[in-house]
């Protein structure tokens, strides 16, 4: 994550959800950075070069103009097998005096980081990381107690880099400068040839194309799973009450990821994230984890509290995530709704999956009778209207990969028991009085998470439409909406709801006003395109983890639903 200042503020290696090397973004003294920048004075302004990644930022200062070009490379056979963060610098006009520096921080004061001179040059170590600073036209190196650094020159046309490569309990890979540019051509060229292959020529083209670049930012390539963000610990509020670790794999973010990709036209990234959630609910089953680590592991029970500042001061600064072990009957829908899209769009199932999914499709005929913690992960467990909306969900997507030939089993009970879900809901879930489905049987709060359930198929009627504008009325500031009733006074708005609101409108006819929504909501991401998790309503103020997995697929799933709707 690169700060307006040229800052590399947050760079965990070797994996996202590694502990960070560098995260002055949570610990502003000792957390860690890679600087960058004019010596004086500049204004800013920065794009990713058109239909990648990298990073191009522009400095304008009294005495000239340089561009600095920010890339995560790729090799020449695809991911390479260590880190290799590049760095090129491009004097533009003028001559502008610039600076660097790269300090590795403490891992959140676990560890302190040392120099070790080697034939090579100098190392940084940090824990089991090794980082080796390479260098191109950057002045003298001076090596510090923690750091290296230096200052340099650029004229018309001067080119320069600085690269910092590193890995893991390994032997340390010290790649030439001519090989580190020559990676920056490569991963320019990745990017493009995969953003040419997504299939969407509709109006709002740049920001699903963003979308779209930034879930595959967030991809666990040797996995095939999708991190819900790329932090931990940014608030949710500014008290610090709510801070939480996403770099972890939500089932939910993997089918909605699966269900915006396949509707692009991707084949790869869906197939790996098929094959990565089937192999979890092989290993799980019947009791399928909400969330994973990024490599497929069960999180450990609980989180971790370091001492760290936080970001801005708000703390705590945390690691894991104790929602793992929740009962949350919404996943058991994401998972069939995944394997019915991957089908439809022309696949077939092994056998041992179509058995797998047999036993869990009779599960949810009896699970979907508990309370569980529904989607938002609360410890108050109760008959949350959505939660039996995803079983109804899952189960009618069983009958159909039944009807299918794709999983054996008793679709007559899963059809049967469907059914009675629906009924269930429509007498338990439906209040007149509040014109809306509340968010669990007996209360008049809302719940803006029924709203995947006009995208799912079970409500397109009336009562969705009904429900959608109560939403708005309690929940909605302008175009954002808080997830459930009583969070207006405790965090920010939750970007995605807004862009399910989008979806639902236009899946309950409301083709305009979903469009005005959308129009509205798109202005709201940061300078770049990228959205978080959150949003102030008071002051359009960034609140939560970021970039957020979930909000990209909002938007994703909001862009291709009015295309979709608007041509039928």
């Amino acid at each position: 994550m690169v700060a307006h200042d040229g800052s590399v503020d947050w760079y965990p290696v070797p994996d996202l959800d590694s502990a960070p090397a560098f995260a002055r973004l949570l610990d502003a003294e000792h957390g860690g950075c890679v600087e960058l920048s004019p010596a004086g004075p500049f204004a800013t302004s920065r794009g990713y070069v058109p239909g990648t990644n990298v990073l191009q930022t522009t400095y304008t200062t009294d005495t000239g103009v340089v561009r600095v070009t920010d890339s995560l490379n790729v090799g020449s056979t695809g991911r390479l097998p260590w880190n290799e963060l590049a760095r090129t610098v491009e004097g533009v006009a003028g001559e502008v005096p610039m600076t660097w520096r790269v300090t590795p921080g403490t891992m959140f004061n676990t560890v302190s980081p040392w120099i070790q001179d080697t034939e090579q040059g100098p190392v940084l170590r940090v824990d089991a990381v090794s980082f080796g600073v390479r260098s191109e036209a950057l002045g003298e190196c001076v090596v510090g107690g923690q750091e290296i650094s230096g200052r340099f020159g650029t004229t018309p046309g001067s080119q320069h880099l600085l690269a910092v490569v590193s890995t893991h309990s390994e032997p340390l890979r010290l790649p030439t400068p001519a090989s580190i540019r020559k990676n920056v051509d490569l991963t320019l060229d990745m990017w493009r040839r995969w953003t040419d292959l997504l299939e969407y020529d509709g109006p709002y083209r740049a920001d699903v194309e963003r979308s779209a670049l930034t879930l595959k930012m967030l991809s666990h390539g040797p996995s095939g799973s999708i991190a819900a963000a790329a932090t931990t610990s940014l608030p949710e509020n500014r008290a610090g009450t709510k801070n939480y670790d996403y770099r972890f794999a939500w089932v939910r973010d993997a089918a909605y990821t699966l269900h915006a990709l396949l509707r692009l036209g991707e084949q790869e990234d869906v197939h790996a994230a098929v094959s990565w959630l089937l192999r979890l609910a092989r290993a799980q089953s019947p009791q399928l984890h909400v969330l994973n680590r990024l490599n497929g592991a069960v999180p450990g029970d609980g989180t971790t509290v370091y001492e760290a500042p936080g970001w801005q001061g708000v703390g705590p600064v945390v690691s894991g995530n104790a929602a793992a072990e929740q009962l949350q009957l919404g996943v058991y829908g994401d998972l069939f709704d995944m394997v019915d899209l991957y089908v439809d769009g022309g696949n077939v199932l092994d056998a041992a999956t179509g058995r797998m999914l047999a036993d869990v499709a009779d599960r949810i005929c009896d699970l979907w009778r508990r309370p569980d913690a529904g989607m938002w992960e609360l410890p108050e467990h109760r008959h949350y209207t959505s939660s039996k909306m995803g079983c109804w969900h899952g189960l009618d997507r069983a009958v159909h990969l039944a009807d299918v030939g794709q999983i054996p089993g008793g679709a007559d009970r899963w059809r049967a028991e469907r059914d009675r879900i629906a009924t269930w809901i429509d007498e338990n879930c439906w209040s007149a009085a509040r014109g809306a489905y509340v968010w669990y049987p007996g209360t008049d709060e809302l719940d803006t998470s029924v709203l995947l359930h006009a995208i799912s198929g079970l409500d397109r009627g009336p009562r969705m439409s009904c429900t959608i504008d109560a939403l708005r009325e309690e929940l909605g500031t302008g175009p954002l909406l808080h997830r459930y009733s009583g969070m207006q006074h405790e965090e920010g708005a939750f970007v995605a709801c807004s862009f399910w609101a989008v979806a639902a409108l236009a899946h309950v006819g409301r083709q305009d006003e979903a469009v005005e929504l959308m129009d509205e909501m798109l202005g709201r991401g940061n300078d770049l395109g990228l959205y978080t998790e959150m949003i102030d309503p008071a002051d359009d103020a960034f609140l939560g983890n970021f970039p957020q997995a979930l909000s990209h697929l909002a938007l994703l799933t909001a862009a291709l639903t009015l295309e979709d709707t608007g041509r039928s």
